[in-house]
């Protein structure tokens, strides 16, 4: 209970505030009345599925990538790992690189996911392109596939 509690917690100061680092997250959750330590937020972090993206003044902070990943059986996942061979992004493109005739279906895998960040995928016979909303979006997107 404690646990949800405090994940429930950071999701609210992430959402709320631009957190940047491990020990401003900690100390903020102090400042609520948690007793947390630096590897208990490391932890939750991972848990989470939080990434650090660029903010306002070029300042990283914490944000929630959300996967949908029940929708994503292990098998297309395992196969989106074995096809992909790079994931790169420019502003807010995303350029997918896979084995030879393998786009589709890694633009399936990334439909599938239902990114909230993403406009649209566009699969050639080894490229997807991945267009996002915003170059913020576009590293959440990337690094959400790369942690898949």
């Amino acid at each position: 209970m404690i646990k949800q509690s405090r994940h429930q917690a950071i999701i609210n100061l992430i959402n709320s505030v631009d957190v940047s680092t491990q020990e401003e997250l900690t100390e903020k959750l102090i400042e609520q009345g948690f007793a947390v330590s630096q590897a208990t937020i490391s932890r939750d972090i991972k848990d989470l599925n939080l990434v650090k993206v660029e903010g306002a003044n070029k300042k990283t902070k914490y944000v929630k990538v959300d996967l949908v990943q029940s929708k994503l059986s292990p098998q297309r996942i395992s196969l989106f790992k074995q096809i992909t061979i790079s994931i790169e992004s420019a502003n807010n493109l995303i350029v997918l690189k896979t084995i030879s005739g393998n786009a589709s279906a890694a633009g399936l895998a990334v439909d599938e996911i239902n990114f909230p960040q993403v406009l649209g995928t566009v699969a050639g016979d080894d490229t997807l392109l991945i267009i996002t909303k915003t170059a913020s979006d576009a590293e959440i997107v990337v690094k959400g596939l790369k942690s898949l």
